[in-house]
C-alpha cells in the first residue's frame, strides 16, 4: 500500500480508502476542498496503485496496513475514515478488528456480505473485462460493458490497469464477495448509497443494521455507484466536516 499526505499534520485526520480498480489520486477534488482543514492520508490499494506494478493481496491485508499505519503516524487514532466501494470494505475489517480508534467512519456503497459462491467466478472475470475495457477503451467493448459507469470512473480505471492488471480485478472482486462482516466497532457509522445500486446496496444496510442498529444510513437519489463522490466532492467535504469540525 501506499499513504499520500496533503495538509497540517495538526489539523483533524482523514483517511481515504479508494474503490477497486482505481487510484488514490479519485479522491483530488475532494482533497482540494479539505486540505485547508484537514491532514489528509489518501491511501492507494495493492493491485491498484498509481505507476507502480503491484499485486492486490486481500482485504485483511490491507487492513491490516492501513492498521499498522495509524499506529506508527497517527497514534493509532482517526478523526474520520471514508472508504468508497472496496474502500467500505477495507474499512468495515478496520472496524471489526478494533485495533484502532476511528471517531466517524464513512462506508460508501461498501459490500458487507458475501455472493452466491456459484456466482462468484462469473462475475469477477466479467468485472475484469469491464475494468479491462476501461484501460483500452474500444469503442464496441466500452458499449457493451460501459452502461453503468461514466467518464470519471473509466479514467481512473486506466490510471490503475497497469498496476495489476486484470488479475488484481479477480483477486480483489473474489475476496471482496467471499466474507462476510461478522462485527464492527466504532463511535459514528455511517453507510452511504445511491439509488441507482439500491438492489445490491440494501441487503448490506440490513446486515449492518443487524450488527449497528445506530449506524446512519443516507441515500443519494438518482446517484449511482461511486458518483456522489465524483458529481459532489463539495457535499462530501461538507458532510464530513459537520461530522468532525
Amino acid at each position: 500500500m501506499t499513504f499520500n499526505t496533503y495538509g497540517d499534520n495538526k489539523n483533524p485526520t482523514l483517511l481515504l480508502i479508494p474503490g477497486l480498480g482505481v487510484t488514490h489520486e479519485i479522491f483530488l477534488p475532494l482533497i482540494d476542498i479539505m486540505e485547508s482543514d484537514f491532514f489528509i492520508v489518501a491511501a492507494g490499494i495493492d493491485g491498484f496503485l498509481l505507476g507502480q506494478k503491484s499485486a492486490f493481496t486481500c482485504v485483511d491485508d490491507q487492513a491490516g496496513q492501513i492498521i499498522r499505519y495509524v499506529h506508527d503516524n497517527l497514534s493509532g487514532h482517526l478523526d474520520c475514515a471514508y472508504g468508497l466501494s472496496l474502500g467500505g470494505k477495507i474499512l468495515s475489517r478496520v472496524l471489526e478488528r478494533n485495533e484502532i480508534v476511528v471517531d466517524h467512519a464513512i462506508m460508501d456503497a461498501a459490500p458487507l456480505l458475501p455472493l452466491p459462491k456459484w456466482s462468484v467466478d462469473p462475475l469477477r472475470y466479467y468485472q475484469s473485462a469491464n475494468v479491462w475495457t476501461c484501460y483500452h477503451w474500444t469503442g464496441f467493448w466500452k458499449w457493451v460493458f460501459h452502461s453503468h459507469y461514466f467518464d470519471v470512473l473509466l479514467e481512473e480505471c486506466r490510471k490503475a490497469w497497469p498496476s495489476g492488471g486484470g488479475k488484481a480485478v479477480r483477486d480483489g472482486y473474489k475476496d471482496v464477495y467471499t466474507h462476510k462482516l461478522e462485527s464492527i466497532h466504532g463511535a459514528e457509522i455511517h453507510f452511504w448509497y445511491g439509488s441507482k445500486e439500491a438492489l445490491v446496496a440494501k441487503p448490506q444496510v440490513r446486515h449492518l443494521l443487524s450488527l449497528c442498529p445506530d449506524a446512519h444510513i443516507e441515500v443519494f437519489p438518482k446517484m449511482n455507484h461511486g458518483q456522489f463522490l465524483i458529481d459532489h466532492p463539495d457535499e462530501v467535504a461538507r458532510r464530513i466536516k459537520s461530522m468532525t469540525l
